[in-house]
């Protein structure tokens, strides 16, 4: 539990997000089915990525994939590329 708080303290999320989860979680990517552990703050930061799809908020979109890239690229690779 330590080990994920301070990584979340090394990285400064890309917009306000609600962090819902206090352990990593497994993420499927729904087109291709591949999926990869991810931890809280990147799950916050994943589900406003793909609301911002939804809603046609390409700003979080755009934010959220740069911050993606940056910080998780291989599961930028598997979730959003």
């Amino acid at each position: 539990m330590q080990h994920i708080e301070v990584d979340i303290m090394k990285r400064k999320l890309p917009f306000e997000c609600l962090i819902m989860d206090s352990e990593p979680v497994e993420v499927r990517n729904p087109f291709s089915g591949q999926s990869c552990k991810l931890e809280p703050d990147a799950v916050a930061v994943y589900d406003s990525i793909m609301g911002g799809n939804m809603t046609g908020n390409y700003k979080i979109v755009q934010k959220g994939c740069d911050w993606f890239r940056k910080y998780f690229p291989e599961e930028y690779m598997i979730l959003l590329d």
